[in-house]
């Protein structure tokens, strides 16, 4: 594993153990050259997919990009990392699944969309604004209202 901070090509691993879900392990890692610390994750990895973009390009698909479009989402709500890397896992995991090579970002971006619905309204709406492309304030309006009587129906048992 080559070192983030001086690109050594030998780094020593220090501790290894899985992750709280044992979804991934967690290697502490050590840089002879520089003496700098950092971590690695390893995770299983069922099979190679690919995204198919609005345009119809493929693009490999990426775990981070996933967490990245969360965390912006999310930036400055009361919501831990290490939450959102479990969400993203179980997004993963459903994608891999369903055995698609090739997936939709319209279906990642909703099943994004279900995640932070559960996690948080405002990243939910934050989302939403970029995923659903809102070009005015009247695009916001009708979300708004759709996601309140959603709440009003489930909060009524119906």
């Amino acid at each position: 594993m080559r070192c983030p901070f001086c690109g050594n090509d030998e780094t020593q691993v220090k501790d290894s153990r899985p992750t709280e879900d044992s979804s991934a392990i967690r290697r502490r890692r050590s840089c002879p050259e520089c003496d700098q610390r950092f971590t690695t994750f390893e995770r299983v990895q069922l099979r190679e997919m690919s995204v198919l973009k609005d345009g119809g390009r493929k693009q490999p698909f990426d775990r981070d990009k996933i967490i990245r479009s969360m965390q912006v989402a999310l930036r400055k709500r009361p919501i831990e990392l290490e939450t959102i890397e479990k969400e993203a896992d179980e997004i993963v995991r459903t994608l891999e699944s369903e055995g698609e090579a090739e997936v939709k970002s319209d279906k990642i971006g909703s099943y994004v969309m279900n995640a932070l619905i559960n996690l948080d309204a405002v990243g939910y709406i934050r989302f939403a604004s970029v995923y659903k492309d809102f070009r005015n304030p009247e695009d916001f309006n009708d979300f708004l209202n759709k996601v309140s009587s959603l709440k009003d129906k489930s909060s009524k048992g119906g």
